[in-house]
């Protein structure tokens, strides 16, 4: 079987680090998902907008290069303990398919003709490949008898403050964008492993800035907002890492 995407997802999430590992964690995120000309048509797209919720068939497009491993270690755990990788959702996977669920904020077509599907809620980063929508079915999908394993409980939240240094940065951005990076950081998006060192400074391309952040103690500061994405970390000032998941 030959696939090929229907659409690419412009995000609020400019990289991997700091995006939610579930999708409707962060209510407060937004995209996109952009059609490609091929698949855009009023035929394909109609009824879709009776629908609140859609199912995307996505490729882990980032570490597709990276091949699948038959066991991970997932952050739930506190990656240090191995399980199978058909029992997470890690992105090492034999296919390199994820399956993401959104919510469907508008149908609308740009200047350019493009279909676009607005979407709430969503854990993909930009640039990310889109294979299929499926209408989310509320009746079928929902079963009240469902267990969830080792993650049947919804992530710890840390508390999130702004740095009085960061501050006018921050209000000067808009609200949903103010309400995103207090949800994703909440997440404690840091390597679950690395938890001794709370002087390090992280930093995140969230919402088209570059976001530096510290984690100690259960609280999230953020220190630095700027324009632009977060740098790598051959290019962080000395004395800062940026680590990306």
């Amino acid at each position: 079987m030959t696939i090929e995407p229907i659409g690419v997802i412009r995000s609020c999430f400019g990289g991997k680090f700091a995006a939610p590992r579930q999708p409707g964690l962060c209510p407060s995120a937004w995209g996109s998902l952009v059609f490609h000309d091929a698949y855009g048509s009023d035929e394909a797209l109609r009824g879709i907008d009776g629908f609140s919720h859609l199912w995307l068939i996505f490729s882990f497009h980032q570490t597709l290069g990276q091949g699948w491993h038959p066991t991970v270690r997932p952050p739930r755990l506190g990656g240090n303990q191995r399980v199978g990788v058909f029992a997470t959702r890690s992105p090492f996977r034999p296919s390199g398919l994820g399956l993401s669920l959104v919510r469907l904020e508008g149908v609308e077509r740009e200047v350019s003709g493009a279909a676009v599907l607005r979407l709430g809620g969503l854990d993909l980063i930009d640039g990310t490949p889109v294979f299929d929508i499926k209408p989310y079915l509320p009746y079928a999908e929902s079963p009240l008898d469902a267990t969830a394993g080792f993650a049947s409980e919804a992530p710890p939240r840390l508390q999130v403050c702004v740095h009085e240094d960061a501050r006018a940065a921050f209000e000067q951005l808009p609200a949903r964008a103010q309400a995103v990076l207090r949800e994703a950081l909440a997440l404690d998006p840091h390597p679950a492993t690395q938890t001794g060192d709370t002087s390090r400074i992280f930093g995140a391309d969230l919402c088209g800035s570059n976001v530096r952040f510290t984690i100690a103690d259960g609280i999230c500061r953020i220190v630095e907002i700027t324009s632009g994405t977060a740098p790598h970390s051959s290019s962080v000032k000395k004395g800062e890492v940026v680590h990306r998941r």
